[in-house]
Formats: C-alpha cells, sequence, structure tokens
C-alpha cells in the first residue's frame, strides 16, 4: 500500500480519496502502484523514498517537453512530489496492426520538433544518475556530447572503481577524433533520451506511448542508437522513421558511438559485464 506520507500528499493534490492500489511494474528504482480515487479516476503512481531530490519534478517537466510536440502520447502529470509521481494510469491493449509504424513516424515528428539548443534550461537525471544539460565550453554537438554526457559518466566510473586502463585509453583515443565521429551538423532534436523498449507502452487504441524520460537537446541518431542497444523494437519501426526523416550518410557506423552513453550509465549503475561491453565499442570506434 502506499505509505502515509504520500497518500495524503496525492489526496490533496488531486482532490480525491484514496480508495485501494495495486502493485504494478515500476522499473528498477521505484515502486509503482494503480491507485483508485473515490471519484472514479484510476492513476498511475510511483513512489521512491529515497529519490535523489528533484528527480520527480524533473521527469515532470520530461513528460512535458516531449509533450509539447504533439508527435506521439506521453501520460498526462496529474501531480508530483519530492518522493511521488503521479500519472494518468495507461489502460495497455494490444498492438495496432501499424503500431510500428506509428511509433518510428512519430519518432520522427518529435526529434523534428526540434530543440532550442544541445541540452536543456535545466539538468535532469536519467534512472537515478544526474545528467547536466548545462551549454558546452564550445559550440557544436561533438564537445556536448563529450562534456555532459561522456566525460561526466567517465569520471564517476573513476571515482567508483569501475574504470580500467583500458577504458579510459579508449576514451583518450576517441576524444582526440570525436569531432570526425559524430556525423554532419544537424539542428538539436527533441530527444526521449533513454529510449528503450520498457520506456514505451500500448494504449488501449494500440497507439504508441512515451515514458520514463531523460529529455535533452540532442543529435537525434542517440534516440535510435539506444532503441538497437538492447532490442525490442521491430525493423519497421526504424524503416518508417527513415521514410518520414532520412538518416544522414554514415549512420550505421555511428550506432556504437551513440551507445556509448547508456552503456556508460548502466557500468554506473550496475558494473559488472558493461565494463567489457564498453572497452569492446570503444576498441571497435578507435
Amino acid at each position: 500500500m502506499i505509505e502515509g506520507g504520500v497518500k495524503t500528499a496525492l489526496e490533496t493534490a488531486l482532490g480525491a480519496r484514496v480508495t485501494g492500489a495495486r502493485a504494478v511494474s515500476g522499473g528498477d528504482i521505484n515502486r509503482a502502484f494503480a491507485v483508485s480515487l473515490d471519484d472514479g479516476r484510476l492513476v498511475f503512481v510511483k513512489t521512491n523514498d529515497a529519490a535523489p531530490r528533484g528527480m520527480f519534478e524533473a521527469e515532470a517537466r520530461g513528460l512535458a517537453w516531449l509533450a509539447e510536440a504533439k508527435a506521439l502520447r506521453v501520460p498526462d502529470v496529474l501531480a508530483v512530489g519530492d518522493d511521488f509521481l503521479a500519472l494518468s494510469l495507461v489502460i495497455g491493449g494490444p498492438p495496432a496492426r501499424d503500431f510500428d509504424e506509428r511509433l518510428g513516424r512519430g519518432l520522427a515528428a518529435l526529434h523534428r520538433f526540434g530543440a532550442p539548443r544541445f541540452g536543456l534550461d535545466h539538468d535532469n537525471f536519467i534512472g537515478r544518475l544526474p545528467q547536466p544539460n548545462a551549454a558546452a565550453a564550445h559550440a557544436g554537438w561533438a564537445a556536448f556530447y563529450r562534456e555532459r554526457r561522456l566525460e561526466p559518466q567517465l569520471r564517476l566510473a573513476a571515482d567508483e572503481g569501475l574504470a580500467t586502463s583500458r577504458m579510459r585509453a579508449g576514451f583518450a583515443r576517441l576524444f582526440t577524433a570525436l569531432d570526425e565521429l559524430v556525423g554532419p551538423p544537424e539542428p538539436p532534436a527533441r530527444l526521449h533520451g533513454d529510449l528503450w523498449s520498457g520506456n514505451h507502452l500500448v494504449d488501449e487504441s494500440g497507439a504508441p506511448v512515451l515514458c520514463d524520460p531523460a529529455v535533452y537537446g540532442g543529435h537525434r541518431e542517440v534516440d535510435l542508437a539506444m532503441m538497437r542497444l538492447f532490442g525490442g523494437f521491430g525493423a519497421r519501426v526504424f524503416d518508417a522513421y527513415a521514410e518520414a526523416w532520412p538518416l544522414a550518410d554514415g549512420h550505421a557506423s555511428r550506432v556504437a558511438l551513440y551507445q556509448l552513453y547508456p552503456l556508460m550509465v548502466h557500468v554506473n549503475l550496475f558494473g559488472g559485464g558493461y565494463v567489457r561491453q564498453v572497452e569492446a565499442l570503444l576498441d571497435g570506434i578507435v
């Protein structure tokens, strides 16, 4: 059941009494519930009394930022506190026959909607790890990807004793060549930022829904590379994306480059075999 403090805050924010709560899947770091209210509403609530300060507020802002594009559905934010987030409950159903096409084309529309710059006007989180979004010291995507994505994760890995000499040498080679590796210049895309298969849903009409973002303005190939990292997306998703907004030449050669960031996040969250995966990826890139 939802703890008393969260229950009270939730009832105050939503103007209705909680009449029931059923545990549901909510990811690796939070507890999640489908909550019934006495006015008949069903609400998705996730809680974490050890959440980093501002984590749920950042997620709420990220969902609103994605919703601005009107490209793919995201859950509505109903209430947010230091230790909980309440969203509209997505009632799942079977995917529509054109689900993959709608996801691919919708993602292209989201990316094309764009962002004011590389980064964001506030920092947020990827998982429970801080994600800095301030502008890089030097202009351009390569500088942002190095200074705000790869270097912070490498420093964290080093602080935790996870950065091997092979990993450090690989990143040293990569940073020397990064300007030539990132691909042709493109305007900042509006990224979900943490788009693995567990962070998209199917709603009652069979349409795609995005959730649990780690948003920022970045290179659109970042989302696509992460989608390929752990699987769970059909080939038609990528084909439909390319039909809606073709990728720049050489994009296939950059998949590994843009998988480095989520893999380094996994190194710092879970350690283990992800260290060797990063080492192998670096050896293949440079």
